[in-house]
């Protein structure tokens, strides 16, 4: 928390940071305008969480669900980093992923939510071999779950997997962003 303390002061921003679960937040309920879930939805107790949203919004505040996702098609770059995270981490369960999450729709809505409204759309992000590789190694399927050496040997294969089969450097990364506004019904 110190570095986004430091980011806030550079910015004139005044912020306040409390760790909690985001089940079970010790909040006030009805007390926030907005709650927002930044890349972050499918790591809850989605309905629970949801719920809790619900509880700390006032009558008519604002839920957003918000996800930046890779997309693997076949033959891009995404499609074999994949392949690769799964040679090296057969446990990762995140890949192949569409971007789009219609799941969530029905969390929210069970949790009082309403004027739901979700849209997509994609994007084609640049990034360095170098920016890339550190991306993926910071991802959850191998600096989330793999030793040091194990990260080490699969950013190597990496590294020779993007010199041989995608030499352009800046990549052009496919992403999709998926996002859900919603209100909170009013009592």
């Amino acid at each position: 928390m110190s570095e986004a303390r430091r980011l806030d002061s550079d910015g004139g921003l005044a912020m306040n940071y409390l760790r909690a679960k985001a089940e079970s937040l010790p909040l006030c309920g009805g007390a926030f305008d907005v709650v927002t879930a930044g890349q972050s939805w499918h790591w809850f107790d989605r309905v629970a969480v949801a719920h809790e949203a619900r509880r700390v919004l006032r009558p008519g505040g604002w839920l957003v669900i918000a996800h930046f996702d890779w997309i693997p098609l076949p033959g891009n770059v995404v499609e074999a980093t994949e392949q690769l995270i799964m040679r090296h981490n057969p446990a990762w369960r995140l890949g192949g992923g569409l971007g789009i999450h219609p799941a969530y729709t029905r969390d929210v809505g069970r949790a009082g939510f309403i004027d739901l409204e979700t849209f997509s759309f994609d994007v084609r992000v640049p990034y360095t071999h170098a920016g890339w590789r550190g991306r993926i190694r910071a991802s959850p399927g191998i600096g989330g779950q793999l030793p040091p050496a194990q990260v080490a040997d699969f950013d190597a294969d990496h590294a020779a997997m993007l010199r041989e089969r995608f030499p352009q450097d800046p990549l052009d990364v496919l992403h999709r962003t998926f996002a859900i506004i919603c209100r909170a019904r009013d009592v």
